[in-house]
């Protein structure tokens, strides 16, 4: 695992260190970067693949007091981690709410960014997303103490498993998602940090609606990935976002949930393979 030091903190990642196109990755809500461990094993003979762990939840080095966990704050820190890096040209991927923020990258401050892959995310006025968002931002505005009481039961997969939590987001992942709430559980200044985050991530539920004018001024290419099986993230908003897109194109993954990544990373991988190769021609 790697780390920089940006303006926020420090953000820890992932670097495959290959050669090839560079793929950037971002993960949602108490997530971290090991949502993409199976679309990375995949590409990372033939791609640079990069997989920062926002400070969504299941990151485990706090932020610096202050710092802005909105969905713009993110959205800054992701080009700050670009800029530092000195990425050009990559391929900026997002999965659920990492997806909201690629769009917001896109509208604001897409100078580094060559293609984009949107699969299965908040779009337009789905924000918190069904009732897993829904019961997310609910426990934003419960003190740390009892959002920790809440977090505990997690630890039991019936409930893991529950559309009130991970239950309508992976058809497969359970052993990934007991891993991304361990921060929580055992780190009392993560917890306070993510009740935090949770109020400002949802503090303007019209925030991706206002956003998604911006989008028609990403006129490179793009591939909206669409779970056939979603239970949060509607069909229609993806292929909104594929009309928005000026070059972009709408894909259904089968046998899937939300997280593709976890469900079907082989065939997610082999999309944005195919991305990268005929924009490449």
């Amino acid at each position: 695992m790697n780390e920089i030091e940006l303006s926020a903190g420090t953000v820890q990642y992932v670097d495959s260190g290959t050669d090839g196109p560079v793929v950037v990755l971002l993960h949602g809500l108490l997530m971290d970067a090991s949502l993409w461990d199976g679309v990375i094993a995949d590409l990372s003979n033939d791609h640079r693949c990069i997989a920062p762990t926002l400070p969504f939840g299941a990151h485990r080095r706090p932020m610096n007091a202050g710092a802005d966990l909105s969905l713009r704050g993110i959205a800054e820190l992701v080009v700050e981690f670009l800029d530092r890096l000195d990425l050009h040209d990559v391929v900026l991927v997002g999965n659920d709410t990492g997806g909201a923020v690629v769009q917001l990258v896109l509208g604001a401050d897409p100078k580094r960014v060559a293609r984009a892959v949107l699969a299965s995310c908040e779009a337009f006025d789905n924000l918190p997303p069904g009732l897993t968002g829904r019961v997310l931002a609910l426990s934003g505005r419960l003190s740390p103490r009892l959002f920790g009481a809440f977090m505990q039961q997690l630890r039991l997969k019936a409930v893991r498993r529950s559309p009130l939590a991970f239950g309508t987001l992976t058809k497969r992942g359970d052993v990934t998602t007991a891993r991304w709430i361990r921060p929580l559980l055992e780190q009392p200044e993560l917890r306070a940090e993510t009740v935090r985050m949770l109020r400002a991530v949802f503090a303007d539920p019209e925030l991706l609606t206002e956003a998604a004018e911006d989008l028609r001024r990403f006129d490179r290419p793009a591939l909206i990935v669409w779970a056939a099986d979603d239970r949060v993230m509607p069909t229609a908003h993806g292929r909104r976002l594929a009309e928005l897109l000026p070059q972009a194109k709408f894909v259904e993954v089968a046998d899937s949930y939300t997280l593709i990544p976890l469900d079907q990373p082989s065939e997610f991988a082999g999309l944005i393979r195919a991305l990268c190769a005929s924009a490449g021609r």
